[in-house]
Parts: C-alpha cells; structure tokens; sequence
C-alpha cells in the first residue's frame, strides 16, 4: 500500500456562498455537496478536473479572525496557458497578486488570494522543469539547488 496522489485541500469559509463565487471566476465549480443529518451543509466538493477538487467547509473564521502566522503556505492550481487564464480571471474581477513570472523551478506562476486570505499559486508547468522531468521518469537529483541566473 501507498500514497499515489493528494486528494484535496480543504478551506473553512466564512462566507460559502462569496467562496464559490470567486471559484467559480476561476472555472471551478460546484460538484455536489454533503449534508450533516439534520440536513446541514457539511461541506461543498469543487471540480478543478480529472479527479482533482477542493472542498469548502462553511462558517469558517473571518481572515481578521485567522492568526498572523499559520502553517499553511498555499494551494497549486495548475494551469495551461497562464497568460491568457490571468486575463481571463482578471477580467471576471479576480484580483492578481503577482502577476506571471517564471520561478526558480522554471515554471510560470501567478499568485491570487481567495476571499478567505488562501494564497493560491498559479502554475504552468515548464517542459524544463524538475517536476515535468520527474512526472516523466527521468532522473532529477533532489540534492539539486536550482538557481537561475
């Protein structure tokens, strides 16, 4: 037995209802939801694609209310054609953090922010990047720096 893949992320919203719609600004949209017995909403799954989702839980704290400092950094969204999907999100009122650039592991990636405070990195992955080469079975030292000059 062994982990094959991650499942999800899950966020606690404080607004449901404004955290669908900013996904749905991104293309994903709501797949089913799960109820608590009294008939509840437990949590809501989102279809990014494939097999891939993300959950959202309702009632969540407000982003003043979460600490200054937490454990999680963010979550990946992979993306094909990355300038025109920042425009795209851009234009349907999605606020871009950082705008496309390409990082150390030679991937182009964009940074946005839920209604929440979830940082959320947009990435389109290089065919000179470590994780291509990997996702392909060739080798990759993970003792490798990358460090671009």
């Amino acid at each position: 037995m062994a982990i094959t893949d991650v499942g999800h992320p899950a966020f606690a919203c404080h607004d449901i209802d404004v955290a669908l719609a900013f996904y749905e600004k991104l293309g994903i949209t709501e797949s089913f939801r799960l109820l608590h017995d009294d008939g509840s909403l437990m949590l809501i799954y989102l279809h990014v694609g494939g097999d891939r989702f993300i959950e959202l839980f309702p009632n969540g704290p407000s982003p003043a209310e979460r600490p200054a400092k937490q454990s999680f950094m963010h979550v990946c969204l992979a993306v094909e054609g990355i300038e025109d999907f920042v425009e795209e999100i851009r234009a349907r009122g999605v606020t871009i953090d950082v705008e496309p650039k390409m990082g150390l592991d030679f991937n182009t990636q964009a940074w946005i922010t839920d209604p929440d405070g979830n940082k959320i990195e947009l990435m389109e992955y290089s065919p000179q990047s470590p994780q291509v080469a990997i996702r392909d079975g060739l080798a990759f030292p993970s003792s490798e720096i990358l460090v671009r000059k």
